[in-house]
């Protein structure tokens, strides 16, 4: 239980076995799993499969995100739930829980005048991935929906996840203020 303790990969497509403090990981995940490195506090994600039928194998991204002084792994896949196909997306924190708890988060994906708002705080990646996923904590898609976001004919799924990352921090008088990075 230790706070010093190494962190384990935060990279899910495969079992990483590497472990180290954040900088060491950051580096990891940017020259070893050439994992899309972003500076800011705001994203604009877009995610296109040809075969929406497909789920097999968790297809599945990474961005890593840089804001605040932090860094938050945005982390975006399509898996089964029971016999449904399902898209999920969900932030984690890298750095322990008790930081993460000073942070936000929305995502949003919608079209067609229709849309769906996630807001949460960032799990740290101290909880595994599976363990995230598992929880649904985050932003749930089931496979219609994401259709219909996509419009067409519904034969290549189309999906802009928009979000953004903010801290909270308390006034004197005990009230939390959002505060954006700029």
């Amino acid at each position: 239980m230790c706070s010093f303790r190494p962190y384990s990969c935060p990279y899910a497509g495969s079992e990483c076995s590497v472990t180290g403090d954040i900088p060491y990981l950051v580096n990891h995940l940017r020259d070893d799993h050439k994992v899309d490195m972003h500076s800011g506090c705001t994203f604009n994600h877009r995610y296109v499969k040809s075969n929406p039928r497909e789920v097999e194998n968790a297809t599945w991204m990474l961005t890593v995100f840089h804001c605040f002084g932090q860094y938050f792994c945005l982390h975006f896949e399509a898996f089964q739930l029971g016999m449904a196909p399902v898209y999920m997306a969900f932030l984690r924190f890298m750095g322990d829980e008790n930081e993460a708890r000073n942070y936000s988060y929305s995502l949003e994906v919608g079209a067609n005048g229709r849309k769906m708002v996630w807001e949460g705080t960032p799990r740290s990646v101290r909880d595994s991935h599976r363990k995230v996923r598992d929880s649904h904590d985050g932003l749930l898609i089931q496979r219609n929906m994401a259709l219909f976001f996509s419009g067409g004919d519904r034969k290549e799924l189309k999906l802009r996840i928009t979000g953004r990352i903010w801290k909270e921090t308390q006034t004197p008088d005990g009230t939390c203020v959002p505060v954006l990075c700029s």
